[in-house]
Formats: C-alpha cells, sequence, structure tokens
C-alpha cells in the first residue's frame, strides 16, 4: 500500500509539473513575442521546448521529428500569427485581453487536444495543424516563390495524413497515402497561390484567414471520412461520406461564390 501511495504521489507531482511547464510555456512565448517580436527568439523557444525528440540515440530523430511535426507546425504558426497581428490601434485593454485569449487557446492545445490519443482527437489535431499552418503559409508568403509554397502545403499535407493515419493498423499503406496526400495539399498550395482570397476577423482585422486553409480542412475532413469507412467495410460507403461531402461541397461553394466579393486579396 505504501508502495501503491508513493506512486500515486509521483504521478500527481508529475501532472503538476507537467501542467505548470505548458502554462509557463505558453505565457512566456507570447510575452516574447508581444514584447520582443522576435520571430527567431520565439521559435528557438519552440525548438528548446522539444529537445526530448533529439534527446536519444541519432537513428531514431527522424521518427521522432515525424511523430512531432504537428506539434510543431501549431507552435510555428502560432508564433507566426500572434507575430502577424497588429495591435497598434487597440486599448491596453482590448491588447490584454486579446494576448489573454491567446494564450489560453493555446494552452488548451497544450494540455487537452495535444496528448490525447484518441482517433477522434488525433483527427482533430491534424485538422488544426492543418488549418493554423496553411494560414500562417499564405499569410507570410505573399512574395515568395511559388515551389516554397508548395513545398509547406505538401509538408502539411503530409503531417496531417501520417498523423491520422498511424492510428490505423495499415502499415502497408500508411506511407503511400501519406505521401498521395502531400501531393494533393501541394496542388491545392499551387492553385491557392495564383489565387489567394483570405477573410478578416471582426474584432482583430488584421490577423486574415485564407480562403485555403478553409478548403484545405474540409477537403481533408472528407478524405479522413472515406478512408476510415474503406478501412472499417473494406469499401468506400455512400452512407458514411454522403453528409461530409455535401457539408463540405456546400461551404466550398459558399465561400468560391459569395465570399469572395467580401474576401481581401494577398
Amino acid at each position: 500500500m505504501e508502495f501503491l501511495k508513493l506512486v500515486r504521489r509521483r504521478s500527481f507531482v508529475s501532472e503538476v509539473v507537467y501542467t505548470v511547464l505548458n502554462v509557463a510555456f505558453a505565457v512566456a512565448l507570447v510575452v516574447v513575442i508581444h514584447y520582443t517580436e522576435s520571430i527567431p527568439l520565439a521559435l528557438g523557444l519552440v525548438l528548446i521546448s522539444k529537445w526530448r525528440v533529439l534527446a536519444v540515440r541519432a537513428r531514431y530523430w527522424f521518427v521522432n521529428i515525424r511523430s512531432n511535426l504537428i506539434d510543431i507546425i501549431v507552435s510555428v504558426s502560432v508564433v507566426l500569427h500572434l507575430y502577424t497581428i497588429d495591435t497598434s490601434n487597440l486599448t491596453d485593454f482590448r491588447k490584454f485581453i486579446l494576448l489573454g485569449v491567446a494564450t489560453a487557446l493555446y494552452i488548451v492545445w497544450l494540455l487537452i487536444i495535444k496528448p490525447r490519443s484518441k482517433r477522434s482527437y488525433v483527427a482533430a489535431q491534424a485538422g488544426i495543424a492543418v488549418l493554423l499552418g496553411t494560414a500562417a503559409l499564405f499569410t507570410i508568403s505573399f512574395n515568395w516563390p511559388a515551389s516554397i509554397v508548395v513545398v509547406g502545403m505538401w509538408l502539411i499535407g503530409y503531417s496531417a495524413a501520417n498523423h491520422i493515419l498511424n492510428t490505423y493498423d495499415d502499415e502497408t499503406h500508411a506511407l503511400f497515402l501519406s505521401l498521395t496526400w502531400s501531393i494533393i495539399s501541394a496542388e491545392i498550395g499551387w492553385v491557392a497561390y495564383h489565387w489567394a482570397i483570405a477573410y478578416s476577423l471582426p474584432v482583430v482585422t488584421s490577423l486574415l484567414v485564407p480562403q485555403v486553409s478553409i478548403i484545405a480542412v474540409l477537403i481533408g475532413f472528407v478524405g479522413y471520412k472515406s478512408y476510415d469507412s474503406f478501412y472499417h467495410h473494406q469499401k468506400i460507403r455512400t452512407s458514411d461520406i454522403i453528409l461530409p461531402l455535401l457539408f463540405t461541397l456546400s461551404i466550398i461553394a459558399v465561400l468560391v461564390l459569395v465570399f469572395n466579393r467580401v474576401g481581401t486579396a494577398i
């Protein structure tokens, strides 16, 4: 019994330490970006937080980096989004609220969403990475060569697909499907590079949401539901994908036909 009490105590202490460190990291990241406006310093903080990825033998580095790509994409995207937000026209109170909300959302990612291994949570993690990663990429790449944007979309697509497919017992097709999806994402990125539309948020008008981010998440959702149906039934059942497909097509149609008129070219 004493041993069990000791194990419980250590488990509780480790949970507290884990929570405190993650909250402190989120706060430090937001503070560094807001007060120094230094992207290298903020990205360095993100890399330092990933020290465990390389704290193993070199032959495991690639596997660890690949398994942490989703978290890296989200963290880097948070840095870039916070850097691009213009708070000069906000009052001190609104600025404080904005930074507080950003910090709270990132803490939710670190403590609630990221640690979960249930497939629905894993799919949500991939979707968040695609949304934030694609938005950050298109926000900062307006004067970059198209090849860099395409490579960035390829990496985001591969990371998201590999992240979800690893929850299935299908190692034979996981690599092939991940690479296939990365090519699809790269093609979406190439098209969007030549036709970039973004929408400003109501409160923070300087924070733009590129149209391609929403479309990439929706198409990825349909792809996920299609593979999930095929995995469980050895075929893609219409009943499994009809609602996601109709929802995706409806949203894309509204974005392209209606909201393009109120969008902003980037």
